[in-house]
């Protein structure tokens, strides 16, 4: 069950990230084609209002299609028609006129070759697959061409749809974190809310509902407690707490260290923050974990840090992980996550959305638009970047789930 839900929290993220680009899209008038949680081919889909809507076999992501994301080139109308124009060669005008037209930045010549490829394919029998592969083509050059295309869009306009995706995750993550930073984890108290199985709480007899009052017979605060358990390094502590409005001391008790640093392993209770405090430490927390994945990628990038890299099995193991300890567990698990996609999203590599904000960036910049060529050149190196990092994530996940 716990795993079940682990999967749903990552469909949700990745909803919400493509939900922001298609709403965004929307608003900016760069109407989208698709909207898929998942990669196809689809498990269910729907046209509505001359959108599709579906859910993809492959789980491993979402996309939003945009028309027109790239300037149109002579070679996307000979990779469509090639099969049709071999299979019927009285194809070959029609279709050299629309790559004479896209070679010369003549849309509106475009579009009447396009009607005129159209027309005079409808008068040839052609296999399914060139008949399919054509009439793809025609779809993407008319959009690619058409008024809301993303290429032809200003800048300002396709910083909002691209940068929209990340920026949902973002929004997501501080709502999540808030909320949470209002309920009861805002600030911590000293009161036990649960002791751990197999702790040296639970050998020692500290009980829920304790209220710790001293550590070594010095006073301790919630907010202090965590750092004096933590900084013993192991030595036995003597622990006074109030149950039963009595004092009681409980051990000598002695932390054991755990992946987080010494723990003695009790749950506690903390306390709400009012809004305004609680989205102030959200943006507290987004600022450390900013800085702490950049220096992850910086560890990275010299060779270290590679047994931190997790695939989406990893994480849906710790979100799984994170259920089982508890909704509040799992709601901050998510909430870093969220975080997390629309920060690495943010990279400025393509073909991750960061990619497209910086080329959007240089083209507005310079007033002219990139060679097709070198986006191309750009994305594969990208996208050798993030197969690499899904493959070292894989191998760390199947080493922590295989041990051996």
């Amino acid at each position: 069950m716990s795993i079940a839900i682990a999967i749903l929290g990552l469909g949700l993220l990745i909803f919400v990230h493509e939900a922001g680009h298609f709403f965004a899209s929307l608003a900016v008038g760069l109407r989208p084609r698709r909207f898929y949680v998942g990669f196809p081919p689809p498990l269910v889909r729907t046209r509505r209002n001359g959108i599709e809507y579906g859910i993809g076999m492959v789980p491993l992501g979402g996309f939003v299609s945009i028309p027109g994301m790239h300037r149109p080139i002579p070679h996307d109308a000979e990779r469509r028609f090639s099969r049709a124009v071999s299979e019927a060669p009285g194809l070959a005008g029609p279709a050299d006129r629309v790559q004479r037209a896209l070679g010369e930045s003549d849309l509106d010549a475009g579009l009447a070759a396009l009607d005129e490829f159209e027309a005079a394919m409808a008068d040839r029998k052609l296999s399914p697959a060139a008949l399919a592969a054509a009439e793809k083509g025609l779809t993407e050059l008319r959009d690619a061409l058409g008024p809301d295309a993303y290429w032809k869009a200003r800048t300002w306009r396709r910083l909002v749809a691209i940068g929209a995706g990340p920026g949902a995750n973002i929004l997501l993550a501080l709502v999540l974190m808030t909320v949470l930073f209002m309920t009861y984890a805002g600030r911590p108290s000293n009161t036990i809310a649960s002791v751990l199985a197999d702790t040296p709480a639970e050998a020692a007899g500290l009980l829920p509902g304790d209220r710790i009052l001293a550590i070594d017979g010095a006073p301790v605060s919630g907010e202090e407690l965590g750092d004096r358990i933590s900084e013993s390094d192991g030595r036995p502590l003597v622990i006074s707490v109030e149950r039963g409005g009595q004092e009681v001391t409980i051990g000598p008790v002695s932390p054991e260290k755990t992946d987080s640093g010494y723990r003695l392993g009790i749950v506690r209770g903390g306390v709400g923050l009012p809004l305004f405090a609680a989205f102030q430490r959200s943006l507290e927390v987004t600022g450390i974990v900013v800085k702490e994945i950049g220096r992850g990628l910086a560890r990275l990038a010299v060779g270290e840090g590679r047994k931190d890299v997790a695939s989406p099995i990893g994480i849906v193991q710790g979100s799984s992980d994170a259920v089982e300890r508890g909704a509040a567990n799992y709601i901050w698990v998510l909430a870093l996550i969220s975080l997390s996609l629309a920060l690495l999203n943010l990279l400025p590599l393509l073909p991750l959305d960061g990619g497209h904000i910086l080329f959007t960036l240089i083209e507005g910049a310079r007033g002219r638009f990139v060679r097709r060529e070198v986006y191309e050149r750009v994305s594969v190196v990208g996208l050798a970047i993030v197969l690499l990092l899904f493959f070292i994530g894989l191998t760390n996940d199947i080493q922590r789930l295989i041990p051996g």
